[in-house]
């Protein structure tokens, strides 16, 4: 699943290249109701909010778009293919196609349903005016290991397997500690290490990680760009020691032991933390 760097990428694309044009819309995959509201008016403007995009068409007509597993979007300036039949939704305007397929959700909504929608979302590291004290009091709501609570998109938005893993090592936190137990110096470390790799994310459109390993790995090229994401068994770039890899509520979770403190968590407790994982 795309990340919150990618969707506000896309985001960035579309305000750059659609906003301003008119689109012509229908639906291979033979879901009409979206691409009758959509066909013949002109894009004004798109947001992103962690995993979610919405654009907003003239007549305060918004179509919200989350990509989920396996949604993806295809960009054409010239001729476009024919769309497959696995197709939502195809926009097109006088030099710019676009195919969405796959998407988790692809739908028409009022205003108030995108501010409910907004509402059930966490804080986006990436949005201006995204609050480190809000983020901070959701994210350290109960127990639960702190590295699962990061994947909820109702605590933070936008975080996914890498960032969660990457950013918990450059702030040196262990991962299975519960979340109720961060303290607020941690939290800003963490905050700012999400930030900067969300944004470095966005401007280069992948994440490569400060201190990632300087050599290259043979058969690995993913892995050179983490410092323990996909690394499970390989050394640690900063001590040396083997990166772990273990399941967490159905992801793997990838961390060094030795430099997030996780060696010094009370054996007993950590499993607890683990064990009352909704």
């Amino acid at each position: 699943m795309p990340e919150g760097h990618s969707i506000h990428r896309v985001a960035r694309v579309h305000r750059r290249w659609l906003v301003g044009r008119r689109f012509a819309a229908d639906s291979p995959q033979g879901r009409p109701e979206v691409a009758q509201g959509l066909s013949g008016r002109v894009l004004l403007g798109v947001d992103a909010h962690g995993k979610h995009l919405f654009h907003r068409f003239e007549g305060d007509v918004r179509l919200h778009i989350h990509l989920g597993l396996f949604g993806r979007i295809r960009h054409f300036r010239g001729d476009a293919p024919v769309p497959s039949t696995a197709c939502r939704l195809r926009l097109v305007s006088e030099g710019a196609t676009l195919h969405l397929s796959g998407p988790s959700a692809c739908e028409l909504l009022s205003l108030a349903e995108e501010a409910a929608l907004r509402a059930r979302l966490g804080e986006d590291p990436l949005r201006a005016e995204a609050s480190p004290d809000r983020a901070y009091a959701r994210l350290t709501r109960g127990r639960v290991p702190l590295a699962q609570a990061l994947l909820d998109q109702g605590r933070i938005a936008g975080v996914g397997n890498i960032v969660r893993a990457e950013a918990l090592f450059v702030a040196g936190l262990p991962p299975l500690m519960p979340a109720c137990e961060l303290e607020r110096e941690a939290f800003d470390r963490l905050w700012r290490a999400m930030r900067a790799l969300l944004q470095d994310g966005v401007r280069d459109g992948l994440i490569v990680t400060p201190g990632a390993p300087p050599l290259p790995s043979p058969g690995r090229k993913r892995a050179e760009r983490f410092c323990v994401y996909s690394r499970a068994g390989l050394p640690c770039p900063r001590c040396g020691g083997k990166v772990t890899g273990q399941s967490l509520a159905a992801r793997t979770l990838y961390f060094c032991a030795a430099c997030q403190g996780v060696d010094r968590m009370h054996g007993p407790r950590r499993k607890r933390a683990v064990a009352l994982a909704p």
